[in-house]
């Protein structure tokens, strides 16, 4: 069936909550970005409102595309989804040519199109979201069979994650895997092929691990004891543990970072909830995670009151690639995983990161115009859904429940 345009329909209120959530981090974040950045962007840039005024361009560019992605149709999108798909695996191999990747720390990981620098692995998630979620939806029931459900979806996963994983990017890798795991579960994954897959998972990082050498196995030793190396490969850790440390209830007010003063380094990047907790104390950290709690409360309700299988599919996979990011960034600075370099969702300063993550906000948004009546069919999708106890073996959640 033709979908009927979204024009056409009665819309309802675009979600009011989840746009004042976003807005109120990215108010936060730009504060705590110049807050944090102004020391190094006197001394190396002599101007203190260098990363601020970057930073700004980068939201008012993610703005436009919040703007766009939330009038247009998401339907139309899925139309787009292979294209875009081989596009982004086209510009991850791209950034691994010498001449056209840019570096930095020892990792590949741009395209530097003159003044600009694209972030290929950013625009990954978004893309492995949007194809997946059109994949899933086109499969139907067969997700749970192993020829036509697990085995293409490992490859499709697994050629991305490696592209992002040679850069080495193993932060952003492990985010797609873990946002791709959760659409393959809502989507109606055998639950006997999940264990299967995550025993391989267990395995294979054990295996890894044992072959970890140079600075990968440092981070490592930093992670298990950051006080066993201070001033080697525990700094990073160690540095933003005394800086959430020291910010004690109420902090040490906005601006007043002694950490940023070169002793945390990336402050304004990846370890910009560090600086949080120093100036605002617990109390903003509490804040700053309320705020992402209520994005990710009304990102799964409209998921939940999607209005066709691949919205709620569509709407699971960009909630969870903004949350899951969150999560593994906050369990970085307080040491709860191994230090590796993954942004904050609008806070952190970083041009594809803020411009992703706002337009992902964008395609929930419209998602969350379309009245939860309207449904259309898609193709090989079951015309009577199962409801929520099923045989142990396959899993429904939201992702194939009707709502009407």
């Amino acid at each position: 069936m033709t979908p009927v345009p979204l024009e056409r329909l009665e819309r309802r209120r675009p979600d009011y909550l989840l746009l004042a959530s976003t807005i109120a981090l990215l108010v936060l974040g730009t504060l705590m970005v110049y807050s944090a950045s102004f020391v190094v962007a006197h001394n190396e840039f002599n101007d203190d409102a260098y990363f601020l005024v970057r930073q700004l361009v980068w939201i008012g560019a993610g703005s436009i595309g919040l703007l766009i992605t939330a009038r247009i149709d998401y339907r139309r999108w899925r139309t787009l989804s292979l294209p875009i798909m081989l596009l982004c695996i086209a510009m991850l191999v791209l950034v691994l040519v010498p001449g056209i990747g840019s570096s930095s720390y020892g990792a590949v990981r741009w395209i530097k199109l003159g003044p600009l620098q694209i972030q290929p692995s950013e625009i990954a998630k978004l893309a492995m979201t949007l194809y997946l979620a059109d994949w899933l939806a086109r499969r139907g029931p067969v997700v749970g069979e192993l020829r036509k459900g697990l085995l293409p979806f490992a490859v499709i996963v697994g050629i991305v994650a490696a592209l992002v994983a040679v850069q080495p990017d193993l932060g952003t890798t492990a985010i797609i895997i873990a946002v791709a795991g959760c659409l393959f579960f809502v989507g109606g994954a055998n639950l006997l092929h999940i264990a299967l897959v995550g025993a391989a998972g267990i395995g294979a990082g054990v295996l890894y691990l044992a072959h970890l050498s140079g600075y990968q196995m440092e981070r490592i030793r930093a992670f298990l004891d950051p006080w066993s190396d201070v001033q080697g490969s525990g700094w990073h850790t160690a540095q933003g543990l005394i800086a959430l440390g020291s910010g004690g209830l109420f902090g040490s007010g906005l601006g007043n970072s002694l950490q940023k003063y070169y002793w945390v380094p990336n402050a304004h990047t990846d370890a910009i909830f560090a600086i949080i907790g120093e100036e605002l104390g617990l109390v903003g950290c509490v804040g700053v995670l309320g705020l992402f709690a209520v994005v990710a409360w009304r990102g799964f309700l409209i998921a939940w009151r999607g209005p066709d299988l691949f919205a709620r599919l569509f709407a699971t996979g960009l909630t969870c690639m903004l949350t899951i990011q969150t999560l593994v960034n906050i369990a970085v600075v307080t040491n709860s995983l191994p230090y590796t370099g993954v942004t904050l969702p609008l806070v952190s300063f970083g041009g594809s990161s803020t411009v992703i993550s706002l337009v992902a906000i964008g395609l929930l948004l419209n998602i969350s115009r379309v009245p939860t009546s309207v449904v259309d069919e898609v193709e090989n999708e079951p015309a009577e859904v199962a409801p929520l106890v099923l045989p142990v073996t396959r899993v429904h959640a939201w992702g194939r429940q009707r709502v009407r």
